[in-house]
């Protein structure tokens, strides 16, 4: 049982770019829910200090919750933090799906529905951990890095149909300069890649951690860079099969009794990122990895579709790498080649 089951006092916040909508309940009475707004600022957080002392509610008898919303709640959960107040933060799909069917949607009544959902939870919810500032900078790097690589596609993209253009026209200028372009989205992305692996170098555990993940075959600087922060440096997930639900790459079945029979699949749910990711890191495994690239083929022959057996072996990379981890041993390929 967790520390929101002690707490008198409930209250959802629903995060915006510029302000923050707060609602309020003590105890069982939802009725007498309070809303009110601030500055998303430290001078707005400070705001609810003096809110909650008007109302004469110690700010040690309460407990927060909110939706995750990437980039624009970051400060008010360090304020939270170095404050020592109690908050989780949840996905926007798991309370939605909590409270069941719900009319209207404004900033008001989805901060009242966070503090509802929150309440009805307290017994099974987990105190949000604070990332550390180097889990910070390394998302922040992977986040631009994607953002550059896609920008480069573009411009790849646009050289292309710039070429044909250029066949009928026979203007190069134009193309010389998205190759110009490209050649320096190239050297931005390589700076980036070099300023990642130095930060996680700085930091014993997570050279360690790193050094292993890219043991097994497959994973390389960025894949092992967006499981580092996504587990929290594996602190986060239990094991793999966790990890593989969270990525959206573990099947489930989907039967009933004995007149449903429907295909096994993966969940949409997942962190599509992610799992892009571990599918390019899959598809490089069946090229390196003698094991890997045997059970593609037999699958292959078996008839099977490739994005599925890219799924599975996506699975299998990612069991490798938190069983490494676990041991704290690198990778270890038993693989033999069979010869007739």
């Amino acid at each position: 049982m967790y520390k929101f089951t002690e707490k008198k006092h409930f209250i959802g916040v629903d995060i915006s770019k510029d302000v923050l909508d707060l609602s309020l309940f003590s105890g069982d009475n939802l009725e007498s829910i309070t809303h009110f707004q601030i500055k998303n600022n430290l001078k707005g957080f400070s705001s609810i200090l003096l809110f909650l002392k008007k109302k004469k509610i110690p700010i040690q008898e309460c407990a927060f919750c909110m939706e995750h919303t990437g980039t624009y709640g970051l400060l008010f959960f360090a304020w939270l933090s170095q404050n020592e107040i109690l908050f989780c933060v949840e996905t926007g799909l798991q309370i939605k799906r909590s409270l069941g069917m719900t009319r209207g949607k404004n900033d008001k009544v989805d901060a009242q529905r966070i503090a509802e959902y929150l309440y009805a939870h307290k017994s099974k919810l987990k105190p949000f951990q604070l990332p550390s500032t180097l889990m910070v900078k390394i998302k922040q790097l992977l986040t631009y890095r994607d953002q550059m690589v896609r920008m480069r596609s573009a411009l790849k993209n646009s050289r292309k149909s710039h070429k044909q253009y250029q066949a009928i026209s026979g203007l190069e200028s134009i193309t010389k300069q998205i190759e110009k372009q490209i050649k320096d989205q190239d050297k931005i992305i390589k700076n980036i890649e070099m300023e990642l692996l130095e930060i996680i170098k700085s930091d014993q555990q997570l050279k360690k951690n790193y050094s292993l993940a890219t043991s097994v075959k497959g994973i390389g600087l960025i894949i092992a860079a967006a499981m580092i922060t996504t587990t929290n440096n594996f602190k986060s997930f239990d094991n793999g099969r966790k990890y593989a639900c969270y990525a959206g790459i573990a099947p489930f079945e989907h039967t009933s009794g004995s007149s449903i029979r429907g295909r096994t699949k993966v969940s949409a749910l997942g962190n599509k990122y992610v799992k892009t990711l571990l599918s390019n890191g899959a598809n490089n495994a069946i090229r390196w990895d003698p094991e890997l690239k045997s059970y593609y083929n037999r699958k292959t022959q078996e008839g099977k579709d490739h994005k599925l057996i890219v799924n599975a072996i996506s699975c299998k990379l990612v069991n490798r790498v938190f069983a490494v981890v676990k041991r704290q041993t690198p990778y270890v390929s038993t693989y033999q080649q069979k010869f007739a």
